[in-house]
């Protein structure tokens, strides 16, 4: 295609494809098609969209075309590829200038030009970086943009090539220049007014070759170690030293000390501790490191983190006066801090000063030590200095366990300093109190501790609000912590739960409430039943409060959380807030309500600690359960607690329950079998199991549709133990509770499978022998002894057939549950339960639910524990003697292996 003749025709059929009129359209759009492979097209489309004077519509139109062909014809093995001379001239024709005036054709045009980088650069474009470094340097506005913004996508396009041959071109190309290019571009900025459009792209742009140097580093580390000894000292020059002053700026520094903290942390540059196993890269690596970080290098980041950059500015400490919720917000890390310079100095002092504690402690101690004794409170930059080194030395904590007397430290130096109450102190007292919290769990003696309280409670009365939301926060730390006894904590709860209400209501931001809500949360948990005497006020107000936070969820989560461990410290006296606990959990469970996708979890937890502790059911907490159908369809990770708030209904109020719900819950249950996983099953056969412990005969009626697949995964020989152990569970208390219903179960199942009833009894007697190790727990294998021989007496023949498996298994039962009386030197059933027997909980256990309780009433009614073993199978035994005389029971005894009847003699000796 000849270019004079051809740019005519070219920009008249280009003017058609962008008109509306579909007659001029069409035949358009078919004739640039066929143009797309002709050879010099192109260069054709180059000349239009380069031209300012042409309609901004048909330039678009000719980019877009350009583009495209890209995409299509520019690679050598691609049909109807573009020729290499064709290349070479545009090529040359797409930076000879950057003069675009319009900003979206200027985008497409360095879109394009990255496209064919990604292709061609470096080895056939080499001279495309060179030229955009030299285009950003000149004077003229427009240009400097257009060049930029064409570096950004040439730059951005280059660091997703993922080949390993681009890769190492790259870097070797590209990376290794990487340096002297944003010292270029930082230069740049030095001239530039920080409120222009060219500024922020400027900026943008070093950003993007950090994040490219960042990416490498983290993807490919050995293929960046070549770059290691550039990489810091680039970052330490410009963050650590004069060079950077004037031309750094935020997300820049942020950037920087990410790129030296993951060359510090990296994996892939540390040996093992045998440096013989490490590989060579490794070890390259490694050595780069060493020689990089010199004790003077290490001294003066160090200095500089602390000295420099934990001093709070100006900006911040207006915050602090202005608005101290939102400064505290920012201070613990919320998210629009993500890249934000403070908590990214201070990950990366914890990491240097981990890697290189040894080096760094004595110049940590040696700060510390200069600042021993009160600081003026008219000297704000030494109180800035000292609140710096101190948040230096809480980071440390657990690096200077062993050279710093935190116990002196504390009496001597820390406790004083929060007496000191002047205005311009309070950085001081919140950074302490911090500090004590960093502590706590790393080095604090037990005995201090009420000191500790003390000074809390007169900080939660602190004038300033910042100060009082730091002292709550390390009052959680401490009660957190292992060490905390109650003994020492209780003589202080009444005033801090009365200060910590006090400042819940006062803060306003949705943040603060749940961050309050956790610490109080954390202190009802830890000292339970106690709380009793000060909770009112905050029964009262939780109602508020969850009115308030109708818009937002997550404090609600965390007003979810206070309730659990409040309904857990009132106990039975829970009962009283039900008013507004039940609509709580109603709506926090109701899937039909949006708000159930952020509460439904928190509110299942409160639903069953709810029933835990319920002292007797009540028709509103009956209600509820219509809520749980929907949950058991989405059988979700919230499934197990569904389960157990269905225990909590059967321990709770078997009866009543039952009647109302087990028809729709058996139904579920059978869709549930059928489509869970063997966890699941069991979860389902457990409800079944306590529902017959609870109320045999109505916990058989109403779950009689799942019995039957019961009895066939027993005749059937199930074959994962765990469901086999609970089918067995399952029918034990039916065989053992309720001998009509099995015997109609019987009768139903030798119907289904087309037998005889004494064929399918004893095939299921002969598979509960035969499958009795996969019981494991001591109750279930009692049950199995207890229910095998509840089926004598018997002239039946298939039973007096399975005689001699029935007693194996009643030896193996008295194997397990009888034990030598110490006193006596009899041997008693272990299983037994009497009334007089009532745990002692030591303090740290938690005292015992209304759940519990119930649990142990029917414990004393079950025949597991009620029944024992040794003087049923002597009983059951002396029956069979009687019912077949002495000759047949000698008869069936033969059956049985002599080991196993000489045990069982040992075991009934003196019946």
């Amino acid at each position: 295609m000849d270019l004079n003749s051809a740019s005519t025709v070219v920009l008249q059929v280009l003017t058609q494809a962008t008109s509306q009129d579909t007659a001029l359209l069409k035949p358009a759009e078919e004739q640039l098609k066929q143009w797309e492979t002709q050879p010099g097209f192109y260069s054709v489309l180059l000349n239009i969209f380069t031209n300012h004077d042409l309609d901004v519509n048909v330039r678009w139109l000719a980019v877009l075309y350009f583009k495209n062909g890209i995409d299509r014809y520019w690679r050598r093995v691609a049909p109807h590829a573009l020729s290499e001379e064709e290349k070479s001239t545009l090529r040359a024709g797409l930076i000879t200038n950057f003069n675009e005036p319009i900003n979206q054709i200027a985008t497409q045009i360095a879109v394009l030009i990255a496209k064919v980088a990604r292709l061609d650069c470096p080895r056939q474009w080499p001279e495309l970086i060179p030229i955009l470094i030299e285009s950003v340097k000149v004077q003229d506005d427009l240009r400097q943009h257009r060049a930029l913004l064409t570096f950004y996508h040439v730059t951005k396009t280059l660091a997703s090539k993922r080949l390993a041959a681009d890769r190492k071109l790259f870097s070797d190309g590209f990376l290794h220049g990487i340096f002297d290019r944003l010292k270029q571009f930082l230069e740049c900025s030095r001239n530039v007014d920080t409120d222009t459009v060219f500024r922020d792209k400027l900026e943008k742009t070093i950003i993007l070759f950090t994040k490219v140097l960042l990416d490498f580093l983290d993807q490919h580390p050995f293929s960046f170690t070549p770059l290691i000894q550039r990489s810091l000292e680039f970052s330490v020059s410009y963050v650590f030293t004069e060079v950077g002053e004037g031309v750094t700026f935020e997300r820049f520094i942020v950037q920087c000390m990410n790129l030296i903290k993951m060359i510090v942390k990296n994996y892939a540059y540390k040996p093992s501790k045998n440096f013989e196993d490490s590989s060579p890269e490794t070890l390259e690596a490694h050595k780069i490191k060493m020689a990089f970080f010199t004790y003077p290098t290490l001294t003066e980041i160090c200095r500089r983190l602390v000295s420099h950059y934990f001093l709070l500015t100006e900006e911040e400490l207006t915050m602090w006066e202005e608005d101290p919720e939102g400064f505290t917000v920012e201070e613990t890390g919320g998210d629009s801090w993500k890249y934000s310079l403070r908590p990214c100095t201070e990950v990366l002092f914890i990491d240097i000063f981990h890697e290189y504690n040894q080096t760094l402690t004595p110049v940590l101690l040696e700060m510390m030590q200069r600042l021993q004794g009160p600081t003026n409170v008219e000297d704000m930059n030494a109180l800035l200095i000292k609140d710096a080194v101190y948040n230096a030395v809480g980071l440390a904590a657990f690096e200077l366990f062993d050279s710093v007397d935190f116990d002196q430290w504390f009496k001597n130096q820390l406790l004083p300093e929060l007496q000191v109450t002047h205005n311009r102190y309070k950085p001081l007292r919140r950074r302490v109190i911090w500090l004590i919290g960093q502590w706590v769990s790393v080095k604090f003696k037990s005995d201090l501790r009420p000191m500790l309280y003390e000074a809390i409670c007169n900080l939660l009365q602190d004038q300033d609000l910042v100060v009082r939301i730091e002292t709550a926060t390390t009052l959680k730390l401490t009660v957190d912590d292992f060490e905390f006894r109650t003994d020492q904590f209780l003589p202080y709860l009444e005033t801090m739960f009365t200060l910590l209400f006090q400042l819940l209501q006062q803060v306003t931001e949705c943040d603060t409430k749940m961050h309050v809500l956790h610490v109080l949360s954390c202190v009802i948990e830890r000292v339970n039943m106690q709380i009793r005497p000060y909770v009112g006020c905050l029964v009262q107000y939780l109602p508020l409060l969850w009115k308030q936070s109708e818009e937002h969820n997550m404090l609600r989560c965390a007003i979810l959380t206070t309730l659990i461990h409040l309904v857990q410290g009132l106990g039975a006296d829970s009962k009283n807030l039900y008013p507004f606990l039940l609509p709580v959990i109603q709506l926090s469970t109701d899937v039909s309500q949006p708000p159930h996708v952020y509460l439904l979890e928190d509110g299942l937890e409160l639903w069953l600690v709810t029933l835990e502790n319920s002292p007797c059911i009540t028709p509103e907490l009956l209600r509820i359960f219509q809520n749980m159908p929907p949950l058991l369809e989405q059988s979700s990770e919230n499934l197990r607690t569904c389960f157990k708030i269905i225990n909590g209904y059967i321990f709770l109020s078997s009866t009543e329950f039952l009647q109302t719900y087990a028809a729709g819950l058996c139904q579920s249950f059978c869709e549930l079998l059928s489509d869970i996983t063997t966890e699941g099953q069991v979860q389902v056969l457990k409800v079944v199991e306590n529902a017959l412990k609870v109320n045999p005969v109505l916990g058989s009626q109403m779950f009689q549709p799942i019995l039957p697949c019961v009895f066939r995964g027993i005749i059937e020989g199930e074959r994962y133990p765990v469901v086999m152990s609970t089918y067995l569970g399952v029918m034990g208390r039916v065989l053992l509770q309720n001998t009509s219903f099995f015997s109609s179960l019987l009768t139903v199942m030798a119907h289904k499978c087309n037998q005889e009833m004494d064929q399918l009894l004893g095939n299921m007697i002969e598979m509960w022998v035969d499958r009795m190790d996969n019981i494991t727990q001591p109750e279930r294998r009692k049950l199995s002894a207890l229910a095998l021989l509840s089926l004598l007496p018997s002239d039946n023949s298939v039973i007096q057939d399975k005689f001699c498996g029935i007693i194996n298994i009643a030896v193996e039962g008295l194997h397990d549950v009888m034990t030598e009386d110490p006193e006596t030197g009899t041997h008693k059933d272990c299983m037994l339960m009497s009334h007089l027997e009532e745990p002692k909980a030591t303090e740290d256990e938690e005292p015992p639910t209304e759940q519990d309780k119930r649990k142990k009433m029917l414990a004393l009614k079950d025949p597991v524990h009620s029944v024992s073993l040794q003087q049923f199978t002597y009983e059951k035994l002396k029956a069979q003697q009687e019912l077949l005389g002495e000759q047949g029971f000698q008869s069936l005894m033969e059956t049985v292996d002599t080991e196993i009847v000489t045990q069982l003699q040992e075991f009934l000796q003196g019946f």
